[in-house]
Order: structure tokens, then sequence, then C-alpha cells
């Protein structure tokens, strides 16, 4: 006959006690981290936390809007800009936003190369050209997206890209206790 025998297991502990170590042990990384980070200068700690994750600043889109109407294959700027002037005008009046031009195609190409992405990129051009020489924008302010599908027109994209730590810089810093507090 076979005999069965019962191992006893060690004691250990409950497994919530080990998720509120790992917790604890968070949380005082991160009241380390915000106490370090006081006396640090603020631009390069964000800089540095910009290329440990390889990331470029973004500008986020505040506004749109759109100049549609090319005629099939042409980039050729379309009659009735200069509403779209004035919009882009107002609202880039702050050189802290960045205008992003997307031009698109509905399936025409470009006549001499056959391309939809030059003709696209053309209009954008075309754009960027008008903007800039009626002032509504800097050359500075102005980038290129790729290339789009979904209609004749070239969208335009009004993002705020200025320097978000400027608002910090500004205010007040906090001062250092000297233990004369206690």
């Amino acid at each position: 006959m076979m005999r069965m025998t019962r191992f006893d297991t060690a004691p250990g502990r409950p497994l919530w006690l080990t998720t509120l170590a790992d917790i604890s042990l968070l949380l005082v990384g991160f009241f380390v981290f915000l106490q370090a980070a006081q006396a640090v200068d603020r631009r390069a700690l964000t800089a540095g936390i910009r290329a440990g994750f390889d990331a470029e600043p973004i500008p986020m889109t505040l506004e749109r809007a759109v100049v549609d109407g090319f005629a099939p294959g042409s980039a050729a700027l379309p009659r009735g800009t200069a509403n779209t002037v004035d919009f882009v005008r107002e609202a880039a009046a702050d050189r802290r936003i960045a205008v992003t031009l997307t031009g698109g195609t509905d399936g025409d190409v470009d006549p001499a190369t056959g391309s939809a992405a030059i003709l696209a990129t053309d209009r954008a051009r075309a754009v960027a050209a008008l903007l800039v020489r009626e002032g509504a924008v800097t050359p500075a302010q102005v980038a290129f997206a790729p290339p789009g599908i979904g209609g004749r027109g070239v969208h335009i994209d009004l993002g705020f890209a200025g320097d978000r730590q400027a608002v910090a810089d500004r205010q007040a810093p906090v001062a250092a206790s000297n233990g004369a507090d206690q």
C-alpha cells in the first residue's frame, strides 16, 4: 500500500502585503524624485526626460482650416483664399503657434511626374508661400506633414508649439527651508 506524505508549506506573507510594499516603495521614489527636482534646472530636466524617451515636442492642435477647390492635377491656388489667410493671420499672431500643412489629392496626379504625392506637396507649398507672402505667418512657423489622400485641398493645423516651461519659469521660486521655521 502506498503511503501519502503531507508536506507543510512554509508560512508566507499574504499577497496583498507584497503589493502594499511595492506601492509604498513607488510612492517613496516618487517623492524623492519631486524633492530632488526642486533644485534642478527645469529646462535641463525636461530636455533630459525627452531625450531619454526620444520624444520630440509635438504641437497641440488648436484650430484647423482647409483650402480646397484645387483644379484636378493642378497646384494653382483656387479663388477665395483671403478668408483662410485672415483666419491664419489672426490665429498665428502668437509666434508660438506652429502651422502644419498637409496637401491632399483625391486620386489626381501631377501631370509632369504622374505622382499624387508630388502634387499634394506642391499644393501645400503653394499655400505656405501664400501665407508667408501675405504676412500671416513667418517661415519658421510653417511645417509640412506627409501628403494625404481624401480631397483636392490643403489641411491647415494650427497648434501650440511654444515653450511649456515658460509659465513655470515666471512663477516665484519656492523658498528653501533653512531650519529656522521649525
